[in-house]
């Protein structure tokens, strides 16, 4: 009970001190529910969650002021150039093609600029930014474990594994991996400290091995090539070296002992098997391992908590272990040497397949992790570079990528976001926008660096804390590089979250704003009433003014978050109802419309319900809408002229059948229907329907 009443007595002192700190916790628990269902992806899961977190700074900003003249500069950097940024991914909704796709986007970065400001604004001790980051971790870790038990419960893995490869929660495989390789690294440095308890530094060990065994079962080969990049870093840029790797080894070793139990999961689907005997058997050996790392490391820190060395003892000990590392880094390469072969020959293959334009068609044969490189990516980012050369300045539009790929498409895909957290800043806000996320993210990394840096009376916690944050960014950073990320809520959130929790690390210093304050409050004593008097009131415009402007700019974010999710709950609410209900169907859409100006997709699913019905010319008017909201949307053009054929309208039917050709020239439904119109024949708008459902080609 004493203990109990010490912690808790210590919490409470921490949010008195930290008053953020609750707020800050609220923001990572809502991380963590996007984390357990679809990473956050759908708009009407990350929106609300969006308003949840703008009002959680609107409430933090006026209960406890920031005090902006006493900020680094360089907060101030990057808190205006992500501003600045988001501004920007709005302002391109003027000369985006699809414009209710750059609203969205645009909502999104509008999170991640909440998300860092809430992180970032105010500045935080050692311990208060530690009890965050452990809460996250415990958290996500929590979350693995309950991720793993549950799916070794299952009486089929239907609906969890995509082919071989574990997409549960994330909907997604490789933004499965990251949601757990993204909370592996901060856990892993945040174990490495003596300044942490004995018993958290096991938990987080075993952790590690919790949160990379799962991620090896998604299979993505963006997280293996992300891992020993991520690991480079940690070694060569981030303090405490040989500690990492102390605590790196067991952590290693069990994975190891535990992958290949993991990889049979994968390879028992592959060949068409259940799959529940093999992920009885990992779910088992992931666990084993987990707490044989766990037990070890904590074991190790208990005896390092009681056990004062002395100094001659205690240069021994690095010398070995820095001996140790040295050789284990000679024998791994010798190894990875030997098990590749000839590197030249691996790098020229890997090449090969990347750009071969057959997809994933290219590679061998075998485990996916090692049998090439081969996917669409290369074509993915061919394309998003020549809109880049087309729009140089500022760029196509936030999240504008899927119409220009469909119709300069060497590939048979449909991305809708170009797969590199890179080429989608420069395709789609251009030069302007990525120099200002370089600018703002150089502004941050600054601060995170003074972090590292501290010379505080906590500065060894401090330190971890802000190593691990920037760990944890690092990999989102990394991993996203070569994926759509993004896009993901649940994953660019956090990922924000440890950024701007690595700024509020770096020291601050007072600003002499009491010393201007007198000599300003002088001067307007010796000036006379007219003076005096103007200068109140221009005292008063600088005190309220910026209440009134931040006032309105979270009214009108908070009305730029609300208004496409209220459309898009509409849209679903239509989409269940339609076969009993069709005209609370149309009523709900019409709705849905209204509430967002810019989206094309209320009319086309009404369009969509209109064909399910025969009535053709309803369709044809749905579809006419959609096209006058986004001109680029080769479904609803496809439909028109389909629906043109059939009503004998041959002349209007060859332009939009030839038109949605050109927006999709691999789409062999438009082709048919265009070789159909041209022999004089009528399009069969059910049967054209009908062979786009077979395909599973989606109406949207």
């Amino acid at each position: 009970m004493a203990v109990r009443t010490s912690l808790t007595s210590r919490l409470v002192a921490r949010l008195r001190e930290e008053p953020t700190t609750l707020a800050a916790a609220v923001a990572f628990a809502i991380c963590v529910a996007w984390s357990a269902d679809q990473a956050g992806y759908p708009l009407t899961h990350w929106a609300p969650g969006g308003l949840a977190l703008l009002a959680l700074l609107a409430v933090a900003v006026v209960v406890v002021p920031p005090r902006i003249v006493r900020a680094p500069r360089a907060l101030l950097v990057a808190l205006g150039c992500l501003a600045a940024f988001t501004l920007l991914s709005f302002l391109s909704i003027a000369w985006a093609g699809v414009r209710a796709d750059a609203w969205e986007g645009a909502n999104r970065t509008l999170l991640y600029f909440v998300v860092f400001a809430l992180f970032g604004l105010w500045p935080r001790r050692g311990a208060g930014a530690a009890l965050l980051l452990g809460l996250w971790l415990i958290a996500m870790i929590t979350l693995a474990g309950f991720v793993l038990i549950h799916l070794d419960t299952r009486s089929s893995l239907a609906g969890f594994f995509k082919d071989e490869r574990l997409a549960y929660p994330g909907g997604y495989e490789n933004a499965s991996a990251a949601t757990w390789g993204m909370a592996m690294w901060p856990a892993l440095l945040l174990a490495a400290p003596r300044v942490l308890p004995w018993a958290l530094r096991g938990l987080l060990a075993g952790g590690v091995v919790l949160l990379a065994d799962l991620a090896l079962l998604s299979q993505s080969r963006g997280a293996l090539f992300s891992t020993p990049l991520v690991l480079v870093l940690v070694f060569a840029f981030l303090p405490g070296r040989l500690r990492t790797f102390a605590v790196l080894l067991p952590i290693a070793l069990s994975i190891a002992a535990s992958a290949p139990a993991v990889l049979h999961v994968g390879d028992s689907l592959a060949a068409h098997h259940s799959g529940l005997g093999a992920l009885h058997t990992a779910v088992a050996a992931i666990f084993i391992a987990a707490a044989a790392a766990g037990v070890i490391v904590a074991l190790g820190a208990a005896i390092e908590s009681r056990l004062e060395l002395a100094p001659r003892h205690a240069r021994a000990v690095r010398r070995a272990i820095a001996a140790t590392a040295a050789a284990i880094v000679v024998a791994a390469l010798a190894g990875g040497w030997v098990a590749a072969g000839d590197p030249v020959a691996r790098v020229s293959h890997a090449w090969e397949t990347f750009t071969s334009g057959k997809g994933y068609g290219a590679n061998k044969s075998g485990n996916r992790l090692v049998s090439g490189l081969g996917s669409s990516r290369y074509d993915f980012y061919r394309v998003a570079i020549d809109e880049f050369a087309d729009h140089p300045l500022v760029g196509i539009g936030a999240d504008n990528f899927a119409a220009p790929y469909l119709a300069r498409a060497h590939s048979v895909a449909t991305p809708h976001y170009p797969h590199s957290i890179e080429i989608r800043t420069l395709a789609q806000t251009g030069i302007a926008g990525t120099l200002l996320a370089l600018g703002g993210l150089g502004a941050a990394l600054l601060l995170v660096i003074r972090a590292l840096r501290a010379r505080t009376p906590d500065a060894p916690l401090r330190r971890a804390v802000a190593a691990a944050s920037l760990a944890g960014f690092g990999y989102w950073l990394i991993h996203g590089s070569f994926d759509w990320f993004w896009e993901f809520a649940g994953l660019g959130a956090p990922a924000f979250a440890l950024l701007g929790l690595a700024c509020a690390l770096a020291p601050r210093t007072a600003a002499g704003t009491r010393d201007g304050a007198e000599r300003a409050a002088t001067v307007a004593s010796d000036a006379p009433l007219a003076a005096r008097e103007r200068a109140a009131t221009i005292a008063r415009v600088r005190r309220y003014l910026p209440a009134a402007i931040g006032a309105l700019a979270v009214l009108a974010a908070a009305a730029s978050l609300t208004l496409p999710w209220l459309s898009q709950l509409e849209v679903e609410q239509a989409a269940r109802v339609w076969p009993s209900a069709p005209a609370a169907a149309y009523g709900a859409l019409t709705d849905a419309a209204n509430l967002n100006p810019l989206a094309d997709e209320p009319y086309v699913v009404a369009g969509d319900i209109a064909v399910r019905y025969g009535d053709l010319a309803r369709a044809d008017r749905e579809f006419a809408l959609a096209l006058e909201r986004n001109s680029e949307d080769a479904y609803a053009t496809l439909e028109r002229g389909a629906i043109a054929s059939a009503r004998g309208e041959r002349a209007r039917a060859l332009i939009d059948l030839a038109r949605a050709v050109r927006m999709d020239p691999h789409e062999p439904l438009a082709r048919s229907a265009l070789a159909i119109a041209r022999r004089g024949r009528r399009v069969n708008v059910a049967a054209l329907n009908s062979a786009i459902l077979r395909a599973a080609a989606p109406l949207r």
